[in-house]
Order: C-alpha cells, then structure tokens, then sequence
C-alpha cells in the first residue's frame, strides 16, 4: 500500500514551553570500534552535534572525541531519537562512509510506536518534503518545492491503541519518519514537534529507536550490519 497524505485538516502539535536541554548522563555506549570506523548507540535526549548556544555544547561527537580525538561524524539521528549512529576514525574511512550515505549505499532500519491502529501489514510513503521555515526546525509537506523521500513501513504489532512499526526511509530527509508517519494520520509516540496532545503524551520520549544500520566497511568493502536493541 502506497501512503499520501490525506484530504482532511493536518493534525497540529501541541505548543510547548521553551526548549531546555537536559542531556543524559553516563559514558559513550559503544557497538563496535576498530581503525576505521566507531559505532555508537546514541541515547534519547543527546545532541549528534553542538547546538548554537552555549548550553547546547554537549553532544555525542563531544563525548566520542573525548575518548577518541580522530572520530569524525558522518550522520546524525535527531536528538530525541536513540540507536546506531557511525563515526569515522580517519579522513579516507570519513570519505567511504560519507559517499554511501550520500549515493545511498546504506541500508538503515528504524523501530516506532505510532498512535492509532494500521490495519495494512506493510507499505509505503511517497512525501516530498522541505523545511517549514517559519516554524523551524519542523518540516514540511510541499508537493511543488519540497524534495523526494519515501519511506517502507511494516507493522509489526498492534495494541489497543498503537501499532508498533518497522521503518526502512529510501531517503534522508531531516524529520523524515516523523512527518511521514504524521500525514499518514499515525504521529510517533511523545514527539514534541509534531504529536498532537494524545501521542504526545502517550509516552515520556520519542518512540522512534534506529535499530540496524548496514554499510560496506571501509576496508575492504565487506558488507557488515551493526544492532541497537529497541529500548521501549
């Protein structure tokens, strides 16, 4: 089944107070590390990079540099989503990895817990996007501007008033599953920029966990998949 977003009013997010960071504590949880590349497993609640202020400098590329100064970012995962994020630990595994992601060599598998029930098994989502520039950092919906992103989903359980989703983006766009999963009528659980009153307050973080990342490595080429376990 192919999603587009429906004919009736978009749901609204509920407004929040002032954005205040309070970061996780605790050490860089790591997946895998060897001389090219250094696997994480990002926690809900931390920054990939430094935000603009001064408060905002905590962040996982800070606490992965303190601990291995030659660790480059190459992606990042919004801050309230948790799970398998790489680094680069030299300038030509940086390249490697930056040109997949960028061609779309990976192959990246996310977990959420959406409100209300799908009752299709498995489908997908064609919605271009772009920023919502008023609004900002929320995206947008723009058949016009917007660019491509599509998105593979799969149910994978259902409860009395969620479904629990396997989701595969084709594409990279920034909020991606997020607004996706919105226009299609099932917000992710607990995110503050896009949930209305119900699945925001459904759970006490956002419901969306990056499960499997695979890529070629860098040395070699060899085909090689990193895990994080769902944590909700």
């Amino acid at each position: 089944m192919r999603l587009r977003a429906s004919n009736g009013p978009r749901m609204e997010a509920l407004m929040l107070a002032p954005f205040i960071y309070s970061p996780p504590d605790g050490p860089i949880s790591i997946i895998h590390r060897d001389a090219d590349i250094l696997v994480l497993d990002k926690p809900s609640g931390l920054l990939t990079v430094p935000g603009k202020h001064e408060d905002h400098a905590d962040c996982l590329e800070r606490r992965a540099r303190a601990e291995f100064p030659e660790a480059r970012i190459v992606h990042r995962l919004d801050m309230d989503t948790s799970g398998v994020i790489v680094l680069a630990m030299n300038a030509v595994a940086h390249r490697h990895l930056g040109l997949q992601f960028e061609r779309r060599h990976v192959a990246k598998s996310y977990i959420a817990e959406v409100w209300g029930i799908i009752k299709e098994s498995t489908g997908d989502i064609d919605l271009p996007l772009r920023c919502d520039w008023p609004n900002r950092p929320r995206q947008m919906v723009d058949f016009e501007d917007g660019r491509n992103a599509e998105t593979h989903w799969r149910v994978l359980d259902r409860k009395t008033h969620t479904t629990r989703v396997a989701l595969h983006p084709k594409t990279g766009r920034s909020h991606q599953l997020r607004v996706h999963m919105l226009e299609t009528g099932h917000p992710i659980l607990g995110d503050n920029l896009y949930a209305p009153t119900e699945a925001l307050r459904a759970a006490n973080r956002l419901h969306l966990h990056a499960e499997s990342l695979e890529l070629h490595h860098p040395s070699g080429g060899e085909r090689v998949t990193f895990n994080s376990p769902c944590p909700f």
